[in-house]
């Protein structure tokens, strides 16, 4: 068995072998070979491959024995382009940093300590001790969290701590005693009483599109919109018209509509230059991207492969080798 990691996930060889039980032969390919049928001939029955990607427009590939995906989100990934006997597994462990992520970010919307520093001066201290500026806070809020998985109840948990009120949509998930929980159908009334909203549900094709202009017309003006799940989720020129003409109060955004697909690929984040506007936060789609997740997320790869090579399943089984 050989280990094959595509683009990206080629970059965490090290944290890989770490946990591996036994040495395998461990190869690094391009980015664009996700894509393309240029290196299929290489790759044999009983091979692991981790990307992120997987797309094959010919639909011819030979089978091999698992699909890693090193990330949770499986809209990279063409499942009917894979051979049936093809097992499919994925990984988390980023709904640590992305909850960070989205509690930092509320608090400076609120608090703009950094706005506060950069203003700072010793020889205007007097005045600007006498004339402080009244900051906001989170304590008391509303915070609508759409989809209550992983990342979700991270959020809702921290969020708790800081006083914050959460209320998620979400027909799936199990109750809890930190958020309450309502039905997808319940989006409208949870937008319309959110101070701030996190989009944490995966990209489906039911959920292409859910925050429209119709649902971004439903929330307060002041309100804020937090993307860190997928762009698509919300209509990117209803979000721009909503920011840009201040109806709704800001967007903090992590993911993109689109994205590099070659290592020298230079591509617009979106239609839309959102950056351009002061209500909108933008970032590279770094709320996960931290130093300790590459080491828990290779760790959970590592050992998925130990346990196929001791004849076991390996766990977050997405699909399972098809019965012939």
């Amino acid at each position: 068995m050989k280990i094959i990691m595509i683009g990206q996930a080629a970059e965490h060889e090290d944290e890989l072998r770490s946990g591996l039980d036994s040495p395998h032969p461990i190869v690094s390919w391009p980015r664009e070979t996700a894509n393309s049928a240029s290196h299929d001939a290489e790759i044999e029955p009983d091979d692991v491959v981790i990307t992120l990607r997987w797309f094959r427009e010919d639909r011819d590939v030979p089978p091999f024995r698992l699909l890693h995906v090193p990330g949770a989100g499986l809209d990279g990934v063409d499942l009917a382009a894979l051979h049936p006997e093809t097992m499919v597994a994925n990984v988390f462990e980023h709904e640590i940093p992305i909850a960070e992520f989205v509690l930092a970010r509320l608090l400076e919307w609120e608090i703009r300590a950094a706005t506060m520093q950069a203003a700072f001066t010793s020889a205007d201290w007097p005045e600007q001790y006498r004339h402080r500026t009244p900051h906001g806070e989170i304590h008391g809020k509303t915070l609508g969290i759409i989809g209550y998985g992983r990342i979700g109840r991270a959020i809702a948990a921290r969020a708790a701590v800081f006083g914050v009120q959460v209320a998620a949509v979400d027909d799936f998930a199990i109750p809890d005693d930190v958020a309450e929980l309502l039905p997808t159908e319940s989006l409208p009334e949870l937008l319309a009483r959110s101070d701030y909203v996190v989009v944490a549900c995966p990209l489906t094709p039911e959920t292409t599109g859910l925050i429209d202009a119709a649902a971004l017309a439903t929330m307060p003006s002041h309100a804020v919109l937090v993307n860190i799940s997928r762009a698509p989720i919300i209509n990117e020129d209803a979000l721009y018209a909503a920011l840009r003409e201040k109806r709704i109060g800001g967007a903090i955004l992590d993911v993109w509509y689109r994205y590099p697909t070659t290592s020298d690929d230079v591509v617009a984040p979106a239609t839309q230059p959102f950056w351009d506007l002061p209500n909108a936060w933008c970032t590279p789609h770094s709320s996960a991207w931290t130093h300790q997740l590459p080491h828990r997320r290779y760790a959970v790869i590592a050992d998925n492969i130990n346990r196929l090579v001791a004849g076991q399943p390996p766990r977050n089984l997405v699909r399972a080798r098809s019965a012939r």
